[in-house]
């Protein structure tokens, strides 16, 4: 890729989880511009019909892809992904890249047992159970869906500290699995505090890192572009974000610009 010219990749989630993704595809491609939105108003996405999910994903995906001259989209939401990836991919003639829980690699690194933790929704999609029966065989499956896991996390990025006992308690139910997956984008941002309450014997998985080399493969087969050079990055929500200062604060440290709104009522 030609350094004196990058692309544009956006990074879209429901709240701040997809920072996650964004920090392993910088880790990976430092070189590329990033402009990340996410959809708080509608925040927790798991509670929205398919209709209204799709309807929203594709209008505000479809308005920054246009304005802000996007290369590549990555859907860094598991419920988002498997409702809109189709969709999408129909209306934009650039990639789209999704996410979905690490059930294969984790199946072939467990013993016996795997854990899947992840969002309510995420654990009664039908996609999960089809990750888990083609990719699973022969290995115990526990699974937690846990909405207070995700808060933690959008905390976290505030300031606040992770109450480490209270997460022994949501993940008591899972203590016997050797390998678990971090289902949400929102949990790698945890995922210390997760290992300290399940303890070391067991091994953490996310789809992070699988998801920064596939953008890296799609990146490499782009036509080089004519954007100016690196920028700071720009995050936009669609509704003003608690606890802004704090979050701001910790989005400076990732390179970012200040949040800037994206009401949805424009769209």
């Amino acid at each position: 890729m030609d350094m004196s010219s990058t692309h544009n990749v956006l990074v879209f989630d429901s709240g701040v989880g997809g920072l996650s993704v964004f920090k392993e595809m910088q880790a990976l491609l430092p070189n590329l511009n990033y402009c990340y939105v996410f959809d708080n108003e509608a925040y927790p996405y798991g509670e929205l019909s398919p209709e209204t999910l799709l309807s929203r994903v594709s209008s505000i995906v479809v308005r920054h892809v246009e304005s802000q001259n996007i290369d590549l989209v990555v859907i860094a939401c598991n419920t988002a992904s498997t409702i809109v990836l189709p969709a999408l991919r129909e209306m934009l003639n650039i990639p789209v890249v999704g996410v979905v829980p690490a059930i294969k690699p984790a199946s072939l690194l467990a013993n016996e047992s795997v854990a899947l933790i992840a969002t309510p929704a995420t654990i009664t999609r039908q996609y999960t159970q089809d990750l888990i029966r083609n990719f699973a065989t022969g290995k115990k499956v526990e699974m937690i869906g846990s909405t207070r896991l995700v808060d933690m996390a959008e905390a976290k990025l505030r300031g606040e500290v992770v109450d480490i006992e209270e997460l022994r308690q949501i993940l008591k139910p899972i203590k016997g699995a050797d390998v678990a997956v971090l289902g949400c984008t929102h949990f790698p941002l945890i995922k210390e505090e997760i290992q300290l309450a399940l303890g070391n014997e067991v091994t953490l998985i996310d789809s992070g890192e699988a998801i920064a080399r596939r953008v890296n493969v799609l990146i490499q087969q782009l036509e080089t572009t004519k954007h100016s050079s690196i920028r700071p990055h720009r995050i936009f929500s669609t509704a003003p974000a608690q606890q802004e200062g704090a979050l701001n604060d910790s989005l400076r440290t990732l390179g970012f610009s200040p949040v800037a709104p994206f009401p949805i009522q424009d769209v």
